[in-house]
């Protein structure tokens, strides 16, 4: 039976080829989308989860609030990890991470510098699961100099030879490592990812008793079943105790007299395996996901794939109604209702399933592609392959059975004399009442969702623009960023030949960028004449040149200047940090005081306030900033006199090599590190464009399907009236009506949900654009156009037909 029913259904799949590949391709473009956002959303959720006891560990953090902005820190001191250990014994273990950024390594005469390191304690990997393939976990960090390397690193630096009792010489440090361990290789899906890990005890700074430090980041391992939050609770505790006395020390006020200002500081913890996708903390250990576009991605796999599917359903049905005689036919030759049952279920899962093949195959083609777009670098591995068989199969299953169902018990249900009789026209299923009110509303849900999608990728890519063009208070064009660190005592003679070129404009050295990776110094200031007003600041060390070199304004006062001997002690605020004071345009000659974590004071005199300039994300506000003098920094900014710079850059390069550093002539551009910063929403917005086009042809497909079917039911009406002498155009109108009635309620409940949505969406950022009428208009319009154009491509083929045709057919 089952063998009759697969040739009954391969025969009548293909003698309807047009309806049956529309299904089949509308379908299987549902599936696959879906299938690449979920290997996205299963990749972000799966960070960090891969430790044996990821739901027993906790991050220290530093919160905090202070005139002028917030602190919110990911790492915390070096003598927390400890203190917490001895002070409550919940704390199982505790062990810490400070980074080592990627140093010089010499080996047999090569020089490495693309490694990344970490100086860890030596309990490490009994909190964190990173096997050891060679040596022992568990002394592998006890001593000094000693290093425990990747496998990948140790193939790299090694070959095919035992890494274990090698050494490995650092340039800067000029110190030698001892391998004592080889590790595998970081997971991706980690929230770190070193290739070496060096003895926490090689670092000087880890014996530090300061509690005013940080950049140590700090986990702890608590008991199994134990809530947090009871020790999170107590963390004041530690507070008082500990950087209570150094508070004093350092600034002058008890702990009750900070807060009493306004002030407040803390630790708090912080799940491991919410780091990657629910953390708001600053120098952090890698760029941060976002929560909320796995729920936007996860929203937009849902909607295509519901869209799919009612795409595949509402055809079904509607394809159904066309084969009431052969159920008539059937009946009287004595088949059963089960039978007829049987067959359509058949159908429906045949063409679920090569549905099913086609996504696979559109998956695996457009991965590579998915991945540039995501920046991800997802595979179909072979250990996960039976899990998404699996679940395809119980999918197609559920599938086909519930778009089935529907016209196998309708038609099955028919009396062979009805039918027969009076056809597919007097069938509910194919005329009209509450079945062309089920087939509408799926149409409706179609574009309602394609709407939406349309105007969310409206807004996200105008914010973008905003964000491009906005004006940042400094000139992000023509600037060519060095890290010219690596010349060592050779920077002021490369700084001096680049500025004999007669293409640079400005040359300036600074190790604190506006945009990208940079410096980044918080400044507790205060009045000299009221040390209580103390307020939080970032400072930039720069040089004389730095403001001309960016393009900064000055609104009062002037720049740094080499004709004032007190510069050295002189101070720049921008207009937040002059307002903070209560200053406003009245700066200029005042005095500000700054407490080191001794105690010691330091004097600086106002000589300037900077315009307001972006030196964070559009994400945030402007906060309060000062500029103070050094003589240079780490990274060279150059002014090009014009885009042109291909010639200026091989210059470099060429006066570069003179110096014959160890490190090789790198650049960057200051408005694509600008533009860096805004990945997240760049690829929200590719991909939300690109799901939201293919949700759009989804759903046009099926209308095409339903403008198709109505077309044939409606042959001979459409026949009469030509006869009678209606004109293609009203033909065309009379079959579009009811469609573009479908999509005018789509568009009316659509758009105040998609303002909603997007309304909440650029709440995330402090400077954003309005959502405009015309964002709505426009995908309103767009969905109407895309419509008609499919409906009436085939109203027009049918209103072309020739009435002795249409009439004859009948």
């Amino acid at each position: 039976m089952i063998r009759n029913f697969l040739k009954i259904a391969w025969r009548t799949l293909l003698r309807n080829r047009a309806f049956s590949a529309i299904n089949i391709a509308g379908l299987g473009i549902g599936l696959a989308s879906c299938m690449l956002i979920g290997l996205y959303v299963l990749d972000e959720l799966s960070f960090d989860r891969y430790h044996k006891n990821a739901d027993r560990i906790v991050r220290v953090v530093f919160k905090g609030i202070m005139q002028g902005g917030k602190l919110n820190e990911a790492h915390v001191m070096p003598p927390t990890a400890a203190a917490l250990k001895a002070d409550y014994p919940e704390v199982l273990a505790s062990t810490r991470i400070r980074q080592a950024g990627a140093p010089l390594i010499v080996l047999n005469e090569k020089l490495f510098t693309d490694d990344r390191m970490a100086f860890v304690d030596s309990n490490f990997f009994d909190i964190f699961t990173f096997p050891l393939v060679q040596g022992n976990a568990k002394t592998a960090l006890v001593e000094p100099r000693t290093i425990v390397i990747s496998e990948t690193l140790a193939n790299k630096y090694f070959g095919k030879e035992n890494a274990l009792g090698k050494t490995l010489k650092f340039k800067e440090w000029n110190e030698t490592y001892k391998v004592t361990g080889v590790m595998k290789d970081m997971p991706k899906n980690s929230h770190f990812r070193y290739e070496m890990l060096g003895s926490m005890s090689s670092n000087p700074d880890s014996k530090s008793t300061s509690w005013m430090t940080s950049e140590f980041f700090t986990y702890l391992l608590l008991p199994e079943g134990y809530d947090y939050k009871r020790l999170e609770a107590k963390l004041p505790q530690t507070v008082a105790k500990y950087m209570g006395p150094q508070l004093k020390q350092a600034m002058g006020l008890t702990l009750s007299e900070f807060r009493k200002k306004g002030n407040d500081i803390g630790l708090y913890l912080q799940p491991l395996t919410d780091i990657h996708l629910r953390s708001d903390f600053e120098y952090d250990l890698s760029p941060k996901g976002d929560m909320n576009y796995v729920y936007i991605f996860s929203a937009v796999a849902i909607i295509m794939l519901m869209i799919a599917c009612i795409n595949f359903m509402n055809l079904s049905t509607a394809g159904s109604s066309k084969r009431a005689r052969e159920v008539g036919v059937r009946k009287v030759m004595g088949s059963e209702k089960i039978e007829l049952i049987g067959q359509f279920l058949m159908e429906s899962l045949l063409l679920t399933g090569i549905a099913l093949l086609l996504a696979a195959g559109l998956c695996l083609v457009a991965l590579p592609f998915f991945n540039e777009l995501s920046g991800k670098d997802l595979q179909l591995t072979l250990g996960a392959l039976p899990g998404i068989i699996q679940g395809l199969l119980l999918f197609g299953l559920l599938v086909g059975l519930f778009a089935g169902s529907y016209p196998a018990f309708f038609l099955s249900s028919f009396k062979p004399i009805s039918v027969l009789k009076g056809g597919s026209a007097n069938l509910k299923l194919g005329s009209s009442g509450r079945n062309i009110g089920l087939r509408g509303s799926l149409v409706v849900f179609q574009f309602f969702m394609s709407i939406t999608l349309m105007v969310g990728t409206t807004v996200v890519y105008q914010q973008l623009k905003f964000i491009q063009n906005k004006k940042l208070g400094y000139d992000k064009d023509q600037l060519v960023v060095i890290p010219s660190w690596a010349l060592g005592k050779n920077q002021s003679a490369f700084r001096e030949a680049l500025e004999r070129d007669s293409r640079v404009s400005h040359v300036s050295a600074s190790d604190f960028l506006p945009a990208g990776p940079s410096g980044n110094n918080n400044f507790m200031i205060s009045p000299a004449d009221n040390s209580s007003q103390l307020v939080k600041t970032i400072r930039y060390d720069v040089d004389y040149d730095y403001l001309a070199t960016m393009g900064m304004q000055m609104l009062e006062g002037r720049n740094f200047s080499k004709e004032y001997g007190t510069d050295s002690t002189a101070i720049i605020l921008n207009e937040t940090a002059a307002k903070e004071f209560g200053w406003q345009n009245k700066a200029l000659d005042k005095q500000i005081s700054r407490r080191d974590n001794q105690g010691n004071v330091a004097t600086f005199h106002v000589i300037g306030i900077v315009k307001d300039f972006h030196f964070k994300s559009l994400h945030e506000r402007i906060t309060p900033l000062v500029m103070t003098l050094s003589k240079g920094g780490g990274w060279m900014i150059v002014k090009t006199k014009n885009r042109e710079v291909s010639g200026l850059l091989a210059k470099m390069d060429q006066e570069w090599k003179s110096f014959k550093p160890d490190f090789p002539f790198t650049y960057t551009f200051m408005d694509e590190r600008y533009n860096d910063t805004y990945k997240a929403e760049q690829k929200t917005g590719q991909i939300l464009g690109t799901f939201a086009g293919l949700t759009i042809f989804v759903a046009c497909m099926g209308l095409f399907g339903l403008a198709i079917f109505t077309a044939e039911q409606r042959t001979k009406e459409i026949g009469v009236r030509k006869v009678l002498g209606a004109s293609v155009t009203g033909i065309v109108a009379l079959l579009s009506k009811d469609f573009m009635k479908l999509v005018g309620i789509a568009i009316v409940l659509a758009l105040p949900l998609a303002y909603w949505l997007m309304e909440r969406w650029l709440q995330d950022f402090q400077y954003k654009i309005e959502i405009s009428w015309w964002m709505l208009a426009l995908a309103s319009i767009i969905s109407v156009a895309i419509a008609l154009f499919t409906v009436s491509f085939q109203s027009i083929k049918a209103a072309l037909t020739n009435p002795v045709d249409s009439l004859r057919a009948e």
